[in-house]
C-alpha cells in the first residue's frame, strides 16, 4: 500500500501521543502519517498533504536545543493545527508571545469559549478538556483571534480562519478532553476540506490496486506465520492476484501449540490457496544455538526464513522464472518501532529490521501503513475467521523472544506449554477479548524450590497481560488474582521443569510488550 491523497500529516515533535492524533484522525475516516519535525518546507510540500497537525512535545519552545519547524511551512497555504508544544512553536514563529508564567496546567482544565471558530462549533461555552504544559501563550500572534482561554492559559486556543492556520493548548487527542476527537475530525473535514473517504472498503480497494500495480503478472511468495497480520497480508493479497500467489509457511519449531494446523485448515481448505508447509525445526535450533543476544537472534530468525523463502522461489520456478516478490505483513507501529526515519529504535521487528542486507526479494507490504484495529477490520471485511482477526498478536521470531538466553527445544516445550494455559485460563474467565496479548515468559535463570518432600532447582515462568490500542503503548493487564491462581498452579503442576509463576506488571513504557 502506498501513501494516499486526502492525507492529514502529523509532524512529530517527540510527543507520546503523536501516534493518537494520527489515530484520531483515522477514526474520522482520513488517512494520516506521522513525519519527523526535521521535515523541511519542500519535502512536506511533496507530500501533497491536505493539512498539517504539529504535535505536542516534551520540550520548552525556549529550550536549547529545542525541535522547531521549517518556518516557509506556514507559507505552504496549508491548513495547520498546532497541539500544546505545537500550538506554542506557531505562535513564537508567528509574533506572538510564549511566557514562563509559572502556572503550568496538568490535568483536567475547563476552557472558556472567547469566539466562535470551526474547531469549536456546537461546542458549549465552557467544556473539559485535558492540559499537560509549563510555558503558556500569552499573546495571539497578529492577525490571529483569540478563541479560548482558561485559568491558567490566556490563550488556550487561537486561529486565523484566512490562513487556515490554528493552535490549542490542551489535548485534544485524549479522552480526557470530551470533545476532543470531534474537534480533530472538524479539522480535517471542514478545515481542510478532506472528506471521509478513509473506510475499510476504500483500503482494500486502495491495497488491491497497489498490488496490481506492484507485482503485474509475476509470481508472489507470502510469510505465513499464522497471526493476524500475516493472514490479513495474504488474504488481500490473494484478492488481487489470485492464483499468482504461493503462501509458504515456514515451522519454525517456535510457533504456538495447533499453529501448523490452524493455517493449513483456514488457507488451504477454506480460502484454497496454494500453501507450501516447510518444516524447518532443526535449521532454526542449530541458527540460534549459543546465542545469547535478543537482536542477533531476531536477525538469525529473520535470514533463515528468507533463504528458506528462496529455496522455495527456486524449486516452484522448476526451470522457469520463479517469485520475485515476498508478501509480508509489516503494520505501521513495526515501521515507527524500527527506527525508520528519524524514529528512535527500539528492536528490529523480523519483517522491518531482521532482514538480510542481500535480500533477493522485492518486498511487498501491503498493510505497511496500517495500525492493527484496521489490520483487524479489513481481515474481516475479507472474510477471514474470527479466530485468527481476532487472535492475539504473536512476533514474527515466535517464542524465541519469549525466552531470554539460549533457545533450546527443552525451553521452547516449556514455555509453549505454559503458555497454552495462560491463553486456556484467560479465554475461560472471558478476558481473551479484553486483552491486547496475554502469554507466558521463560527467563535465563532457575530458582530453589519445594515440591513434594525434595528440593527443586527450576525454571520460573512470567505471566505477561497487557492492555492496548495499537501496541505502541501498553499498560499491564490488572488480572483477578483468583485467575492468576489458576494459572500459575496449573503451570507448576502440568508443566515438567517450572517451580515458580510470577507477573509482569510493567507497563510500555518504560519496558516493550515482548522480553526480547
Amino acid at each position: 500500500m502506498t501513501p494516499v491523497d486526502d492525507a492529514v500529516v502529523v509532524v512529530d515533535f517527540g510527543a507520546q501521543y503523536s501516534r493518537l492524533i494520527a489515530r484520531r484522525v483515522r477514526e474520522a475516516h482520513v488517512f494520516s502519517e506521522i513525519v519527523p519535525s526535521t521535515i523541511s518546507a519542500s519535502e512536506l510540500a511533496a507530500k501533497r498533504p491536505k493539512g498539517i497537525i504539529l504535535s505536542g512535545g516534551p520540550k520548552s519552545v525556549y529550550e536549547t536545543p529545542a525541535p522547531t519547524l521549517d518556518p516557509a511551512v506556514y507559507d505552504l497555504g496549508i491548513p495547520i493545527l498546532g497541539i500544546c508544544y505545537g500550538a506554542q512553536l506557531v505562535a513564537l514563529q508567528l509574533g506572538g508571545r510564549v511566557e514562563r508564567t509559572g502556572r503550568g496546567e496538568y490535568g483536567r482544565t475547563e476552557l472558556a469559549l472567547v469566539s466562535s471558530s470551526p474547531l469549536f462549533a456546537d461546542w458549549p461555552t465552557t467544556a473539559p478538556v485535558w492540559m499537560s504544559h509549563g510555558d503558556a501563550m500569552t499573546e495571539v500572534p497578529p492577525g490571529f483571534d483569540l478563541l479560548a482561554k482558561s485559568e491558567g492559559s490566556p490563550v488556550a486556543a487561537f486561529g486565523d480562519a484566512q490562513r487556515r492556520i490554528y493552535g490549542v493548548q490542551f489535548h485534544p487527542e485524549v479522552v480526557h478532553t470530551t470533545r476532543g476527537s470531534e474537534l480533530i475530525a472538524k479539522f480535517a473535514h471542514e478545515v481542510c476540506g478532506v472528506p471521509a473517504s478513509w473506510t475499510h472498503v476504500s483500503i482494500i480497494e486502495a491495497g488491491v490496486d497497489a498490488v496490481r500495480a506492484q507485482v503485474g503478472s509475476d509470481r508472489v511468495l507470502c510469510a505465513l506465520s499464522g497471526g493476524v497480520d500475516s493472514a490479513v497480508a495474504a488474504a488481500l493479497v490473494h484478492k488481487a492476484i489470485g492464483g499468482q500467489l504461493t503462501c509458504v509457511f515456514v515451522d519454525t519449531g517456535l510457533m504456538r501449540a495447533g499453529e501448523a494446523e490452524q493455517v493449513e485448515e483456514t488457507f488451504r481448505r477454506q480460502f484454497h490457496i496454494d500453501l507450501v508447509h516447510v518444516k524447518a525445526a532443526d535449521r532454526f535450533f542449530e541458527a540460534l544455538a549459543g546465542i545469547l543476544d535478543p537482536e542477533e537472534k531476531r536477525k538469525r530468525i529473520g535470514e533463515l526464513f528468507i533463504r528458506i523463502f528462496e529455496e522455495v522461489a527456486v524449486e516452484l520456478a522448476a526451470g522457469a522464472a520463479g517469485p520475485r516478490f515476498l508478501v509480508q505483513g509489516t503494520l505501521y507501529p513495526d515501521v515507527i518501532e524500527s527506527g525508520t526515519g528519524d524514529a528512535a529504535s527500539i528492536k528490529s521487528h523480523h519483517n522491518v529490521g531482521g532482514l538480510p542486507a542481500d535480500l533477493k526479494f522485492e518486498l511487498v507490504e501491503p498493510l505497511r501503513l496500517l495500525f492493527r484495529d484496521e489490520v483487524r477490520a479489513i481481515g474481516e471485511e475479507l472474510g477471514l475467521p474470527a479466530e485468527i482477526v481476532w487472535r492475539h498478536p504473536f512476533p514474527g521470531p515466535g517464542l524465541a523472544v519469549r525466552i531470554t538466553g539460549e533457545v533450546t527445544r527443552e525451553r521452547v516445550g516449556i514455555v509453549r506449554a505454559a503458555d497454552t494455559i495462560v491463553v486456556d485460563e484467560v479465554r475461560k474467565a472471558g478476558l481473551y477479548g479484553e486483552l491486547w496479548q496475554a502469554f507466558a515468559v521463560l527467563p535465563a535463570t532457575r530458582t530453589v524450590g519445594v515440591m513434594g518432600d525434595g528440593r527443586t532447582y527450576a525454571y520460573p515462568i512470567v505471566i505477561r497481560a497487557v492492555t492496548s490500542d495499537d501496541a505502541m503503548t501498553a499498560d499491564w493487564a490488572r488480572l483477578p488474582y483468583d485467575l492468576v491462581e489458576r494459572m500459575a498452579s496449573r503451570i507448576i503442576g502440568e508443566v515438567e521443569g517450572v517451580n515458580r509463576v510470577a507477573l509482569d506488571v510493567t507497563s510500555k513504557p518504560p519496558g516493550t510488550i515482548e522480553w526480547e
